[in-house]
């Protein structure tokens, strides 16, 4: 068990799990883009540690983007999707949106309208962790590491007000 701010958290997946997953993902990712240069668009700050991962086995040509988009406030999703870094020079190519957890899907809206807008060829999701439950949108999720209940994880990239990213295993708020 470990604690972050005022919250106890208990051992969920284990980062030897993380990583096989992330490896499976990334060769359906390198067989569905055989041939192409898919741009991998990381939302910080979570998926930066799922992101490294999967370009770290990624090993055809690739290029990584990121961006900042923030819909929680402590443990709870907001409505309210906010855009912080945008991004640029995406008309025309590929792109494999990932996004370290989906739960309720309103951040992926927000990306998704921005990509069309910015008229890029293609888009494909991938998530490490989808929250089936609380998802509220109808976007695809083309590559999903895990599906979890809709409980509130922390670890490998995710965090509680700020603290928990860093931790290379997944951790569950004990209730």
């Amino acid at each position: 068990m470990i604690q972050l701010h005022d919250l106890e958290f208990v051992p969920f997946i284990s980062s030897k799990e993380i990583k096989n997953r992330v490896v499976e993902l990334t060769k359906k990712i390198a067989e569905d883009y055989k041939g192409e240069t898919p741009v991998f668009l990381g939302i910080l700050n979570g998926s930066y540690q799922f992101l490294a991962s999967i370009t770290s086995h990624y090993k055809a040509d690739c290029e990584v983007e990121f961006t900042k988009l923030s819909s929680y406030q402590g443990i709870h999703t907001t409505t309210c999707v906010r855009q912080l870094i945008g991004v640029e020079n995406l008309k025309n190519k590929d792109i494999i949106i990932v996004e370290d957890i989906v739960d309720t899907g309103n951040t992926l809206v927000s990306i998704v309208e921005n990509l069309k807008a910015l008229e890029v060829k293609s888009y494909r999701v991938a998530t490490l962790f989808h929250k089936p439950e609380a998802y509220q949108k109808n976007i695809k999720l083309d590559y999903v590491g895990f599906e979890i209940p809709n409980k509130f994880i922390v670890g490998y990239g995710l965090d509680y007000d700020g603290l928990g990213r860093n931790l290379s295993e997944i951790y569950q708020l004990k209730h």
